[in-house]
């Protein structure tokens, strides 16, 4: 475990952006606080602020799936600390998202607009997609998924840790608690506009993607182990009632492993 004053700045200020980016996110989709939000006053023409979102959203896609592949990793890793190489994609993470937050161009009309309880349970949906998703961080490992644990901030963990397939916890309901949480936050609104269907659009259809190959490369880590795991449990969406099956007994000690796109 390293503990360079260097490493730790730099990966406690990827975490500080990672929260603040996370915060930011969530009131530019509710349309609270923040002077740019995901629906809101025209800007520019329709043409010209849809060819900027969508040149916005496939900065952030390219960004985050480039930066996770082990080619790009392993040259990263030659130049910098490995201690560091998740703390980097964290900060470039950070910052690609906070431009698609400071530059975003809501245009269009307003898609639905509902008032009262149905409002209430949207806000409620809101929420509870962004507990979900910040839960299920904590889920694979909170200070590892942020590049924490690697800079010295926790121990490190024991590799073979991860060895086994994990299938507890949030995992026994769905594959991808995190993406279900997401995919629920995007979606889940009182008021829909052009801009913010564009947005939960696009990044559902990123996330349908990403876990394709996911999943992809977990067969190749896991085997039939998870080809039983994905026939038992569904991906995004939980089943009820819940079918539960002998996949593994989860051990509390172990973790899943991250998802390849998010790292």
């Amino acid at each position: 475990m390293t503990r360079r004053p260097a490493h730790l700045l730099l990966s406690a200020a990827a975490w500080l952006g990672f929260f603040v980016v996370t915060v930011w996110t969530i009131a530019f989709l509710a349309g609270v606080v923040v002077p740019r939000t995901v629906d809101g006053p025209d800007r520019t023409t329709t043409a010209r602020a849809v060819a900027i979102d969508l040149a916005l959203l496939l900065f952030f896609a390219v960004q985050h799936s480039v930066m996770a592949r082990r080619q790009v990793k392993s040259w990263l890793s030659r130049r910098i600390p490995a201690a560091l190489e998740r703390t980097y994609y964290v900060l470039v993470t950070d910052i690609c998202l906070a431009l698609l937050l400071v530059l975003w161009q809501p245009w269009g009309e307003q898609i639905w607009h509902v008032e009262g309880p149905v409002a209430v349970i949207a806000w409620s949906l809101f929420a509870a997609g962004w507990v979900l998703a910040i839960t299920a961080t904590f889920a694979v490992d909170h200070l590892e998924l942020v590049g924490l644990r690697q800079a010295g901030w926790a121990a490190a963990r024991d590799p073979g840790l991860t060895s086994d397939l994990y299938v507890g916890g949030l995992y026994a309901v769905v594959r991808h608690p995190m993406m279900t949480g997401l995919v629920l936050a995007f979606w889940a609104t009182p008021r829909m506009g052009a801009s913010h269907l564009l947005f939960a659009l696009a990044a559902t259809g990123y996330i349908a993607v990403g876990i394709r190959f996911e999943e992809r490369d977990l067969r190749n880590t896991f085997g039939a182990s998870y080809d039983d795991y994905a026939a038992r449990v569904p991906a995004l969406l939980p089943r009820l009632p819940i079918r539960r099956g002998p996949v593994h007994s989860p051990d509390p000690s172990r973790r899943p492993t991250h998802q390849r796109w998010t790292q």
